[in-house]
């Protein structure tokens, strides 16, 4: 059995209730274009069993790592027992090796669970779809279920928090940059926690929130939240795109076309996604995000030399735009052009360093210069 639909019809907080309600047990999918992300959420019996967001693809041993839970070592033994044949999970293999408690491994899953759910709960447009399985089908840790009535009341709690929050940052479109110096006196000292400078140091006066929130792998709410904390403390400032002027008539209706053709994107409506990002591009010729979304469709749609031609526009508008750069880059590797791709992704970790596509257009570096030394042998 299949339940889905648009969630301007039918809200996430319905859809979780429901299925809490009904006790179902299968797989909850939701995808949002408007922030390039899509999240998957496991039932079993109504509770939620698994959960993970394609923003923060992180796998749980990675996280124990970066959280100082578990060693380098320790993460390279539980995986070369998974490579040797070992069937049980990568934290169980941990807990087995005494790298981590079976309390401390239960609280990280379920801390992963919440984050993937409570991001979820904020979206409010995008498109949902859940299927029925049965239970050998649903992934997950068979010994953590997480009562979906509990995760609703925590996600209406920061949803009425996010609501005091946009009291002075009315969403995540807005540009942050750092407030000017008094004339007189003293800097003021900041006492911020490793999380709060890491928000601050992404805030390059160009990127708003949403986009800062996807380059560090954190939810909306939490760059919200500190976001908030740094504006309420004098830190910085926010405004809207171009130059924090507000939006002239035009910008409002080429951000509506935007949202429109991502609508379309989540609903598989290819055909009418270009005509809204073409639109878009129209009454906005030097917009670089407008021809990027357009590069896309148009990949998407079969149309590789339009696609091209429009991420060439783009990328001429914007030259460190990192999606742009890491499209280009994988266009040029697709030809064989690999010196090419290696000079974007070079681009990408010099212009958005510490960010998931950095990370990827380093891996990717590796591999091409891989092969172009296997190449190389190979004609020797």
């Amino acid at each position: 059995m299949a339940i889905e639909g648009p969630l301007r019809e039918l809200s996430i907080h319905d859809v979780f209730q429901l299925l809490d309600l009904s006790r179902k047990t299968g797989r909850l999918r939701v995808s949002s274009a408007l922030r390039d992300n899509e999240g998957t959420v496991f039932f079993r019996g109504g509770r939620v069993v698994g959960a993970s967001i394609r923003s923060n693809p992180h796998p749980l041993g990675t996280l124990l790592l970066r959280a100082g839970r578990i060693t380098e070592a320790d993460l390279a033994r539980a995986r070369a027992a998974q490579q040797a044949g070992a069937s049980r999970r990568l934290g169980e293999l941990l807990v087995d090796a005494g790298a981590l408690s079976a309390r401390e491994l239960r609280r990280h899953v379920m801390h992963q669970i919440e984050v993937v759910v409570f991001e979820l709960l904020s979206w409010q447009e995008g498109f949902f779809s859940f299927i029925e399985s049965d239970e050998s089908e649903v992934t997950g840790d068979d010994t953590i279920e997480v009562p979906t009535e509990s995760l609703l009341m925590e996600g209406a709690r920061r949803l009425d928090e996010w609501t005091q929050i946009s009291e002075t940052i009315p969403h995540l479109g807005v540009v942050p940059r750092l407030a000017d110096l008094p004339d007189d006196g003293p800097a003021p000292r900041l006492d911020l926690r490793p999380n709060e400078w890491e928000v601050l140091a992404a805030m390059d006066g160009e990127r708003d929130l949403r986009a800062i929130a996807t380059a560090l792998n954190r939810s909306d709410f939490e760059v919200g939240r500190i976001a908030f904390g740094l504006v309420t403390t004098g830190i910085i400032v926010c405004g809207e795109p171009a130059a924090l002027t507000p939006p002239t008539p035009v910008r409002r209706q080429v951000t509506d076309c935007l949202a429109d053709a991502r609508e379309a994107m989540a609903l598989d409506q290819w055909d009418a996604a270009a005509s809204h990002a073409a639109t878009a591009v129209a009454m906005a010729p030097d917009d670089a995000e407008a021809r990027w979304t357009l590069s896309r469709i148009l990949s998407r749609l079969g149309r590789e030399a339009e696609s091209m031609e429009q991420l060439e526009r783009a990328l001429v508008l914007h030259p460190d735009h990192p999606a742009g750069l890491m499209d280009m880059a994988r266009a040029c590797a697709r030809r064989g052009e690999l010196d090419a791709a290696v000079a974007r992704w070079e681009r990408l970790v010099a212009s958005a360093p510490g960010t998931p596509l950095a990370a990827q257009a380093a891996e990717a570096i590796v591999h091409a210069r891989q092969l172009v030394t296997v190449l190389a042998g190979q004609h020797a």
